[in-house]
């Protein structure tokens, strides 16, 4: 699942926003209601504990691309000890009360010089706080944003990708989820909606994720019951030219050896078999 940015939930946008309109009010010659909302939401609540996340973030500029990391983690890691319960309703409060007195759409229409990054934070703690798949190129695409501020320098997404993985890695559930969709991206396309054969394949890939040898008898014997079923198939098929080519398909197919390790290529291909014989299920009943 794909987390949305909303700048009506964005505790830093919301904040800086609020300091903006009490200066606006201010040089007006007008009080301000902002200040009230201000210390009526910020002071003592679970939404003062989210702000701090977002000022520590904009105060740690200039660092290493190790300690700019860490530092992400550790706000993301904070963010998981807040009331998520509390914080929405105070959120939901506080947009009651800005509207009582502005107008939503001005409020929200002045442009804020790093609402990109503000936009990736929210992105990251939201994910960090759900339970379920996510898509981990969203986390890479918005970690590498954090990070680039951060250092101010350019930073490799494929670096950040390891590095998430590693992150994971502690973790045998989410590491489950993080394998589970970083696999779903190399074939999402083309095998959109994956039949009962190949959801089976890919069950046993995540489960197997840390069991080489388990995996490679898995993926042997399932070569076998290919092999078998392209077997029983052939003698369907009335076609010639059809039945040579499945019979070179069959010669194409070879359990790993002992020492093989077993990769993502060997499960793109057991999917990709098993699209195959769908399809000649299909064409002949």
């Amino acid at each position: 699942m794909k987390i949305k940015h909303s700048k009506y939930k964005n505790t830093g946008i919301l904040f800086e926003l609020l300091v903006r309109q009490i200066t606006a009010d201010t040089l007006s010659g007008k009080s301000s209601p902002a200040t009230g909302i201000m210390k009526k939401y910020f002071i003592k609540s679970e939404l003062s504990k989210e702000y701090k996340l977002y000022e520590t973030l904009f105060k740690k500029t200039g660092l290493t691309e190790g300690k700019a990391d860490i530092t992400i983690n550790t706000l993301l890691e904070s963010s998981q000890k807040l009331n998520r319960k509390t914080l929405k309703r105070e959120k939901y409060n506080l947009i009651n009360e800005i509207k009582k007195y502005y107008n939503l759409d001005e409020f929200f229409k002045t442009q804020l010089p790093h609402y990109k990054v503000q936009a990736s934070f929210y992105i990251l703690t939201e994910i960090y706080n759900q339970e379920g798949l996510t898509n981990p190129t969203q986390i890479i695409d918005h970690k590498v944003t954090l990070l680039e501020y951060l250092t101010t320098t350019v930073v490799n997404k494929e670096t950040v990708k390891d590095n998430i993985i590693e992150e994971f890695k502690s973790y045998d559930k989410d590491l489950r989820i993080l394998t589970y969709r970083v696999l779903l991206e190399k074939f999402n396309g083309k095998y959109e909606g994956l039949n009962s054969n190949q959801k089976t394949v890919l069950k046993e890939f995540i489960n197997s994720v840390d069991s080489t040898p388990a995996l490679r008898d898995f993926y042997n014997s399932k070569i076998v019951e290919i092999k078998n079923m392209l077997s029983e198939l052939n003698k369907k098929v009335s076609d010639k030219a059809i039945q040579i080519k499945i019979n070179e398909v069959s010669g194409l197919l070879e359990e790993a050896s002992k020492n093989e390790k077993i990769n993502d290529d060997h499960l793109i291909n057991l999917l990709q078999y098993y699209s195959l014989v769908e399809e000649l299920q299909k064409a002949n009943g």
